[in-house]
């Protein structure tokens, strides 16, 4: 057994929904009428190395316990990091006083008892990995030496690591309610940089995933980390022009993950997005949807229940182009007089269904036009829509691409963009929890010389 999967056996599950327990007697036993309370242990492993040598080697162990009390509609929190009885004792104090001085909340509370998660299944999302340093390091070093042999114009590296994770969660509340599971999360990465007359570009790779087997190669990672940054060389701007965008599945999650968030509750009961009452509206093409799978086996973005303990299911949130419903936990579901939809803590596997093709397919579609590889800067407006950011690509011409291009901006509204999207792909990243492939947007201003 390695060191980092002794430290995880030392504290777990029922050590941690026995501090759980302990905490919702505890605040029953001070007069709370209602109580949520959640712990949590982390460990891990990772180490980063730069040419060749290691910078960083470290291990990881975060633990905590929290809880939430109420006293009618007053809320209090606190937390520890310390799960012995005494400090579990003196956290629901604290919150208990803390509870008597605030203001009551009319939305505030625990989610109805009928919402809560009284069974699910095995998801199959821990895997630990009995991951040495010594063969770490040696998988960083693989990585960055397949980078760095890749051209010889790569003269130069922000180093790669290697990453392990291993976490167990526990969630309980005075309904009854008791919930836990473990998880794990792998990954490796790579970032170099070249040169040549005309200046230096940079560029990355990684691979994340639940089972250490299911990552690519070290090697494939630095080999994709290198040819994704000497592609970039030569680099040359764009005059100003109107003209299509295709955005690639890590950047199109992007774009996904953007409506997600004007369609979350605190945008929605606090009147600040530009999806603004827009359950019913269109938001996607008729062809597209958005659908929640929270259940899948392995998958980074699944849970057997939300934040709060709500039982998931699959759920649409985008059917036929149109807005279905918004994301909420309890407490944004009562500010807006609507139901949580399991959304605590985020969406699980938000997956874009629809008609799909390959990547090279989509670039013959938009004939001309920018594909994108990059994205700088916060240029989005969550009221107005507005989109406006630093990019980086190549041109592409009759479906080919021509050169590298950077020093640019791509802009336009939000409610435009993915309503005109106009081709979704079928290179889905699944390195996170929003699920897409490539996305073309029928036309975007670029703003150059």
């Amino acid at each position: 057994m390695s060191e980092t999967a002794e430290v995880t056996s030392s504290l777990g599950r029922q050590d941690l929904e026995a501090a759980v327990d302990q905490a919702l007697a505890e605040a029953r036993r001070r007069g709370a009428d209602g109580a949520e309370s959640g712990a949590s242990v982390d460990t891990g492993l990772g180490v980063s190395v730069r040419l060749g040598e290691v910078e960083t080697l470290e291990y990881r162990q975060d633990r905590g316990i929290g809880i939430t009390v109420y006293f009618g509609q007053q809320k209090g929190a606190a937390n520890t990091s310390d799960l012995s009885d005494r400090a579990i004792r003196e956290m629901v104090a604290k919150a208990c006083d803390i509870a008597r001085f605030t203001q009551a909340d009319p939305h505030a509370g625990l989610p109805p008892a009928e919402r809560l998660a009284r069974d699910w299944p095995d998801l199959d999302l821990c895997h630990p990995w009995a991951l040495s340093p010594e063969m770490a390091i040696d998988l960083a070093q693989r990585c960055e030496q397949a980078a760095r042999d890749f051209d010889r114009r790569i003269d130069n590296s922000d180093g790669a690591s290697v990453d392990t994770h291993h976490g167990v969660r526990v969630c309980g509340n005075s309904h009854g309610f008791l919930g836990s599971y473990e998880g794990t999360n792998h990954s490796i990465s790579c970032s170099v940089l070249a040169r040549d007359e005309q200046g230096m570009q940079r560029d990355f790779w990684y691979s994340s995933a639940r089972l250490s087997s299911a990552l690519e190669s070290p090697e494939a990672v630095g080999r994709r980390a290198g040819e994704r940054t000497v592609r970039r060389l030569g680099a040359r701007r764009l005059s100003t022009r109107k003209a299509p965008v295709l955005f690639p599945a890590p950047l199109a999650r992007g774009l996904i993950a953007t409506l997600v968030g004007a369609a979350s509750g605190p945008s929605q009961y606090r009147r600040a997005s530009w999806l603004l009452d827009a359950v019913g509206n269109q938001v996607l093409p008729e062809w597209l949807g958005l659908v929640e799978y929270p259940h899948l086996p392995r998958a980074l973005g699944s849970s057997p229940f939300d934040g709060e303990g709500v039982a998931l299911k699959d759920n649409p949130l985008v059917e036929s182009g149109r807005l279905s419903r918004y994301v909420l936990d309890s407490y944004s579901a009562r500010q807006l007089g609507l139901e949580s939809t399991g959304n605590a803590g985020g969406v699980h596997n938000l997956s874009l269904v629809g008609p799909s093709r390959g990547f090279e397919e989509m670039l013959r579609e938009m004939d001309t036009g920018l594909l994108l590889t990059e994205l700088m800067g916060q240029g989005i407006n969550g009221v107005t829509g507005d989109y406006s950011r630093g990019a980086a690509g190549f041109w592409v011409e009759q479906g080919e691409i021509v050169h590298p291009v950077e020093e640019i901006t791509v802009a336009g509204n939000l409610k435009d963009m993915l309503r005109g999207i106009v081709a979704a792909g079928d290179d889905v990243d699944h390195r996170a929890s929003v699920l897409t492939g490539s996305l073309l947007i029928e036309e975007m201003t670029i703003a150059g010389d």
